[in-house]
């Protein structure tokens, strides 16, 4: 019987009840941390597409095509407004990696909490390594915008990509804050997924995505920039489609939003985390 290779081991999928890879095994410095991160990654990232015929070439396919079907689309429906279906097709794509990534982290524990009694390594690790795919998605989304854009002779400026970049960073912190604590508290209570689908219905039209801000009075928008979504949607629209820079005191609100949901999820996630084994 030939012997198998550890890294052919880790590129295969993660079963319950097989073995483990070294990288899973001894996870005890930052070299093994580094191994297990990328061997979780790789494994969500080829069982997502496994058994399909293009495999990994979905993760560049599905961007693109929805790109190119909704500025089709809505460039005939709204001929008014040029910015109307990039702003829409922006916040669409941003939505979705909230939504996306906030529901898969919500299980990730759950789903994977079998490798917890196989080794020994922070479980956090599960949670934040389940948002690769949609992080995937959206850094594609955003190249192909960028790509669309200069094409069409609206080259965003060095410094709004860079804004931009950090935009997509802060989003990414709130749906890891948001996983934490609802990957813990969902192994306590089993209906939170569809308490947080409800919320994110709901969210989705709270959030200014497939309408403009400007049509909600000013004194409400307090209520709709508390939605840690809106923020980081309004932004991206100012400084890619607008070629505008947010204001300093949006981008502080913005950070206390962003830092307030990932202190929120790592203050509940350290509150369960310990219990967590007796739960999966």
């Amino acid at each position: 019987m030939s012997a198998t290779s550890p890294s052919t081991r880790a590129s295969a999928p993660i079963k319950a009840g097989e073995p483990l890879s070294p990288a899973l095994e001894r996870p005890g410095n930052g070299a093994s941390v580094a191994g297990l991160v990328w061997t979780l990654v790789r494994t969500d990232f080829k069982a997502r597409y496994h058994g399909t015929l293009s495999g990994f070439v979905w993760a560049l396919l599905k961007p693109l095509s929805m790109f190119v079907v909704l500025t089709s689309v809505f460039s005939l429906v709204f001929v008014t407004d040029a910015n109307y279906r990039l702003d829409l097709i922006l916040g669409l794509f941003l939505w979705e990696f909230f939504a996306e990534g906030t529901k898969i982290g919500l299980t990730s524990l759950h789903a994977k909490g079998f490798l917890l009694t196989k080794a020994r390594f922070p479980s956090w690790i599960l949670v934040v390594t389940s948002l690769s795919n949609p992080l995937i998605t959206v850094a594609v989304f955003a190249t192909v915008l960028t790509v669309f854009l200069s094409a069409s002779g609206r080259t965003p400026s060095a410094i709004h990509l860079a804004l931009f970049g950090s935009y997509l960073l802060a989003m990414g912190i709130i749906v890891i804050g948001i996983s934490l604590a609802g990957s813990v508290l969902f192994l306590r209570y089993r209906d939170l997924n569809q308490v947080w689908d409800v919320v994110t219905q709901a969210g989705f039209f709270f959030a200014p995505i497939i309408y403009p801000l400007g049509v909600i009075p000013e004194q409400y928008h307090f209520y709709l920039y508390a939605w840690p979504p809106t923020a980081i949607i309004e932004f991206s629209r100012a400084v890619l489609i607008e070629e505008r820079t947010p204001s300093a005191i949006g981008h502080l609100d913005m950070a206390l939003v962003t830092f307030g949901a990932l202190l929120i999820g790592v203050l509940v996630y350290r509150r369960y985390a310990p219990r967590v084994a007796e739960y999966v």
